[in-house]
């Protein structure tokens, strides 16, 4: 019998990339003077022994967040790619261009929700469409995929939270629609239900798009974030990117075997 695969996810950074696991992650940087310098440690939150799918996506995301402070203070050569100004002014842009939109009176509240849950994503956009990031990118999912699989693995790959967008937008727009028709005074906890209520669902859902690859939904959800990683958020590493993403591999696996 072969080993048992330890189920893995990443984050593409600006001069490096983040593995994670169950319990443990790992961060690899190429520093400016060209060497790889790595730091691991213990999760302090484990997302994978939350079994309420209400509260699963909701914890997943909050995992993978309370890793960031953590890799700033250990490895304050790491660069995250949303620190970078243009990606802030996107978000400042982003969230102003949405607060105009919910407050038009003349576009119907689903298709408001629906053009404010694209524009929401233009950060994020900005954010991977730098060369380098795209780059570790495509790194972080060759090596995670080649551990997988067994072998050299593409830099597309199907648990790549990219694959949410599809789910999310959905989840998202009809959460929202729905909020904004309770009373005005209990609309803003509404829309802070619906959110929580869009990534609980949306979760699920990349759950079994993942598990049913081959069904024709699965497929339909999966194609706006496939398209992404493509065409904008993913590009061919070279061999010293690809040396980074197997050097945080191999810290996170040496981590988790403990």
């Amino acid at each position: 019998m072969g080993e048992e695969k330890v189920r893995l996810g990443g984050m593409a950074l600006a001069n490096g990339v983040l593995v994670h696991g169950p319990t443990s992650w790992a961060c690899a940087v190429r520093t400016d003077d060209g060497r790889v310098k790595v730091v691991a440690r213990r999760k302090r939150l484990h997302a994978n022994k939350v079994e309420s799918p209400l509260l699963r996506g909701p914890v997943r995301l909050l995992d993978a967040m309370a890793i960031l402070p953590q890799i700033r203070h250990a490895l304050p050569e790491a660069k995250l790619p949303f620190a970078r100004p243009s990606v802030l002014a996107a978000m400042l842009g982003s969230a102003t261009a949405v607060k105009l939109l919910r407050g038009s009176p003349s576009v119907r509240p689903a298709a408001q929700e629906l053009v404010s849950g694209l524009l929401s994503l233009a950060p994020a956009v900005l954010a991977l469409r730098s060369s380098d990031v795209a780059a570790y990118h495509g790194a972080e999912h060759i090596s995670i995929g080649s551990y997988e699989q067994g072998k050299r693995a593409t830099k597309e790959h199907n648990r790549c939270g990219s694959h949410l967008i599809g789910p999310l937008l959905a989840t998202t727009a009809i959460g929202n629609t729905l909020a904004s028709r309770f009373p005005l005074h209990v609309r803003g906890p509404a829309r802070l239900g619906a959110q929580l209520f869009a990534v609980a669902a949306s979760t699920e859902i990349f759950g079994w798009m993942v598990r049913n690859p081959e069904q024709r939904l699965a497929r339909a959800l999966a194609k706006p974030g496939h398209e992404l990683q493509h065409r904008f958020a993913t590009a061919e590493p070279s061999p010293e990117q690809i040396e980074v993403a197997e050097a945080a591999l191999a810290a996170c696996l040496e981590l988790e075997r403990e």
